[in-house]
């Protein structure tokens, strides 16, 4: 019986051990959002609530964002290792600091789309893009939107805009108060925010930039160039675990964002179960998503944008698509099937 019992706690200690030993060895990784817990935040969320990142040997902690510009900054810092960001603005990062040597890359493309629109209001008489000839238009100055509205411009023969600046809270309040005519935001963000002021969604004109002439990626996961030099596999590891938690946000979006209430409990749960799903729908769960796959991009889309953003964003150097996305890093194919069956 003696036997059996040292027997026995030698097992439970080798036992403890292995779990502190696999603790310490976890790879720790700060993860920047492009922007508040909300919605689209549960891509990353589940993920780490439901440990795969953990059981991939990784110690992930992901913290909101203030803006995609942020994000790109923090992990070129080295302040955060990985992070989420729009794929023109890491772009213009780029070819705005060529002096910079260890720049972010992105390595996994989740909005196949930029979520980028322009939303107006039905009574103001806008229809189509060309309507918006000669209006006021407003948006933030680092909007995304704005930034490459001139693409869209261009695209859909509209002629001059007068613009009008203000800080994000306000952009949806002044469409609705009549101070401007239309406004350029994420489609998913802008058209809720109405909403909660109070407009019908079928009061609302929307007209996204991917459906209107302007094929631009939008956010993207991006690793610091530390990670890429030293910790690919950490890198490989990430990936493959959001895929798995992916997928399940797909299958079910609506038990998804009991994670995101966990992380900030004033959620509204119902606008934000809306607002991942039209993420999804609009771009992330897209038919050029399921043609070039998950995760994936298309080289000789992705080298236009890249033109594309050098000339409307007047960057200091060309944009060299080589260089801003790595896909060596994604898992196998059969990990990035996550797409629900139609």
């Amino acid at each position: 019986m003696q036997t059996k019992r040292l027997f026995m706690q030698t097992v439970l200690a080798l036992g403890a051990y292995a779990s502190t030993t696999a603790a310490f060895a976890a790879t720790p990784i700060k993860f920047q959002l492009d922007w508040r817990f909300e919605g689209p935040s549960a891509l990353f969320l589940q993920p780490v609530a439901k440990g795969y990142f953990q059981a991939a040997g990784l110690n992930v902690v992901v913290d909101a964002g203030s803006g995609s510009g942020g994000a790109i900054q923090r992990v070129a810092s080295g302040s955060y290792d990985m992070g989420f960001a729009d794929m023109a603005a890491l772009m213009e990062f780029y070819a705005n600091n060529p002096e910079v040597k260890d720049k972010p890359v992105a390595v996994m493309m989740v909005y196949n789309s930029t979520p980028s629109s322009v939303l107006a209001l039905k009574k103001s008489g806008i229809a189509k893009p060309a309507d918006l000839t000669g209006k006021k238009m407003g948006a933030p100055v680092f909007d995304g939107g704005r930034r490459g509205f001139a693409l869209f411009a261009k695209a859909n023969k509209v002629g001059d805009v007068q613009w009008t600046s203000m800080d994000p809270p306000l952009r949806e309040t002044m469409l609705v108060r009549g101070d401007i005519d239309a406004i350029t935001g994420f489609s998913f963000t802008s058209l809720l925010n109405l909403e909660a002021r109070g407009v019908k969604a079928s009061d609302v004109v929307v007209m996204p930039f991917a459906d209107n002439g302007v094929k631009h990626y939008g956010n993207a996961i991006i690793a610091s160039a530390k990670m890429v030099r030293e910790n690919p596999e950490a890198i490989r590891a990430f990936l493959k675990a959001f895929a798995k938690g992916a997928k399940e946000v797909m299958a079910s979006p609506a038990a998804s964002i009991a994670y995101v209430k966990e992380r900030d409990g004033i959620v509204n749960t119902a606008m934000e179960t809306r607002r991942l799903q039209l993420a999804l729908d609009g771009v992330v769960n897209t038919s050029d998503a399921r043609a070039e796959g998950f995760g994936q991009i298309n080289a000789t889309r992705m080298a236009l944008m890249a033109s594309q953003v050098s000339d409307v964003y007047a960057t200091k150097t060309r944009v060299n698509p080589d260089l801003v996305w790595s896909g060596r890093f994604l898992p196998p194919v059969a990990d990035l099937d996550v797409f629900p069956k139609k």
